[in-house]
């Protein structure tokens, strides 16, 4: 019989974080997140998110094993935005078993119905840039820090449970071409003198001190701000992210736009850190796992870059801003000897982002999907229809 239990301590939490690791510790292509970031998200004084969220984490047991977990999340801030009463489901892992997947989206539904929500949607973080969607397609390929990877019976379960697609995204594998491609470098040359756009590759005094950091965030809201399930970062989010990638950022694989004094795109990448925090323990620094980390993060001891963000305000992308971020991004890959680029999830529906892949050797690599499921009001004989 699987029992729920509402997670209300820190031990309870970390138990919570571990259970992935468990689950996951054999397999060749899941990639563990780093442990100190998990805990830091799942906590109230840590993660600003719960300025305009609030959540509850529930393990799943058998005995006194645990053989799931699962993270409910109210994103007020996004319901409002777009005008859903939605309760999101995120972190959820759980062995192959229907009884045990059941509890779990039974025990977010509940507390979902208790705060007033009408349907039921993920897998999703508190916010876009958290991990979104289930792996639906591509089981067999190395994952990422930046993506859920989980087994294929997962979509089973949730189908089986009457959940259907809400939204899908793709990933996408690329060859580092050993020539800058024509599109780009042209459409470089053309933009630079039409426009009088440019590339800025800036200094760490830059975008900490001057502020550029924050305003790379404060771009990102203005081109994510239609994407799915999107919700505007705050002051004090935004901080966070300066903090957590900015501050880190290897600054060659960081690329701005300018148009004069004026940010209009800009592109971040790292190199991945896959196999690297595929020989730490659990995701943790120690003993040693700060040294696989290092050599990725000082000597990029890896040949693969993950793209994580890019973005280019609406009115500079029919001007060809983002041939400069490409174009000079695939230099600086070159230069450190990358083979492979790694797109972040692009939405299936972006046929604008997901054209600009045409003109490299890509390939589809991945496919995450998010689910929704309308809830049943308990003093009623209906279910409401989820948001379309």
């Amino acid at each position: 019989m699987t029992t729920i239990k509402r997670v209300k301590t820190k031990q309870e939490l970390k138990q919570f974080v571990q259970f992935y690791y468990d689950l996951y510790h054999d397999n060749e292509f899941a990639v563990p997140y780093l442990y100190s970031d998990e805990m830091a998200t799942l906590q109230r004084d840590k993660n600003p998110s719960f300025e305009c969220c609030e959540a509850e984490y529930f393990l799943a047991l058998k005995g006194n094993k645990i053989v799931g977990r699962a993270a409910a999340i109210i994103n007020h801030r996004a319901n409002e935005r777009w005008n859903r009463q939605a309760v999101r489901f995120g972190w959820f892992d759980f062995i192959d078993d229907i009884e045990v997947s059941t509890a779990l989206l039974k025990a977010v539904e509940d507390w979902g119905r208790e705060k007033g929500m009408t349907e039921i949607v993920g897998p999703m973080g508190f916010i876009d840039t958290d991990r979104e969607g289930l792996l639906v397609d591509g089981f067999d390929q190395l994952s990422t820090m930046y993506v859920n990877y989980n087994y294929p019976y997962y979509a089973q379960h949730l189908e089986r449970l009457g959940f259907v697609k809400d939204n899908d995204y793709l990933e996408y594998k690329v060859k580092v071409p050993e020539v800058v491609p024509d599109k780009f470098a042209k459409t470089t040359q053309l933009v630079q003198k039409r426009y009088g756009l440019s590339v800025h590759k800036f200094t760490r005094h830059e975008l900490i001190d001057e502020g550029f950091g924050r305003e790379v965030f404060h771009l990102l809201n203005a081109t994510y701000k239609d994407l799915y399930g999107f919700s505007e970062l705050s002051q004090k989010q935004i901080d966070k992210l300066v903090n957590d990638y900015i501050k880190i950022a290897d600054l060659n694989l960081v690329t701005a736009v300018m148009d004069g004094e004026k940010m209009v795109g800009f592109g971040i990448t790292f190199p991945s850190f896959s196999r690297a925090l595929q020989k730490t323990r659990d995701g943790r620094f120690l003993p040693f796992g700060w040294w696989h980390l290092l050599k990725i993060l000082k000597w990029h001891k890896t040949n693969t870059v993950d793209l994580l963000l890019i973005g280019v305000l609406p009115e500079y992308r029919s001007k060809g801003a983002n041939a400069l971020i490409f174009d000079d991004l695939i230099r600086q890959f070159q230069r450190y000897g990358f083979e492979w680029a790694i797109t972040g999830p692009q939405m299936e529906t972006n046929g604008g982002v997901l054209s600009q892949w045409q003109y490299l050797e890509s390939t589809p690599y991945r496919r995450h999907r998010c689910y929704k499921k309308g809830l049943i009001i308990s003093n009623t004989n209906y279910s409401l229809k989820s948001w379309k």
